[in-house]
């Protein structure tokens, strides 16, 4: 094979890889207004299925989690809407409340009423997209020390 050919096909390879990188870094930048709650797609997450393991504390995280990024989805399509956000905070919590209150583990239950609680503030807020901003992204950190 010529030298030429053994240049010309790594230069084209390195090329091409580098166009393609160069592509796959690409923004879109979409107003809030042009998102629909329901054109969002929720991502996958294996839903914890009811069993009697259900009380404990990993079946729990799970639920909690779940609800958490399923809200987080609703929000994102809502962020126009003050009532929107506060309907979604208030679902969020009584579901919160209610998969939390099977757990066995007390510490978990009382980290879980406190995120029940920090999302009934954010429902209850004069301006929710500052909750949605402030605290909301980190309230889920409170579990990370009770799950298994």
């Amino acid at each position: 094979m010529p030298q030429r050919r053994r240049t010309a096909v790594p230069t084209a390879m390195i090329a091409a890889l580098t166009a393609t990188f160069a592509l796959s870094g690409c923004e879109f930048d979409v107003s809030p207004d042009a998102i629909s709650p329901g054109s969002i797609p929720v991502p996958f997450s294996v839903a914890p299925v009811p069993s009697a393991s259900a009380g404990q504390p990993a079946y729990v995280c799970t639920a909690i989690y779940k609800i958490l990024t399923d809200g987080a989805v609703r929000l994102a399509g809502q962020i126009s809407s003050e009532d929107g956000l506060r309907d979604t905070f208030t679902t969020m919590a009584a579901d919160i409340e209610k998969a939390g209150a099977s757990s066995t583990d007390p510490v978990q239950r009382e980290k879980i009423t406190a995120i029940a609680t920090s999302l009934d503030r954010g429902a209850k807020a004069a301006d929710p997209r500052a909750y949605l901003s402030g605290e909301f992204p980190t309230i889920g950190q409170e579990l990370d020390g009770t799950c298994p």
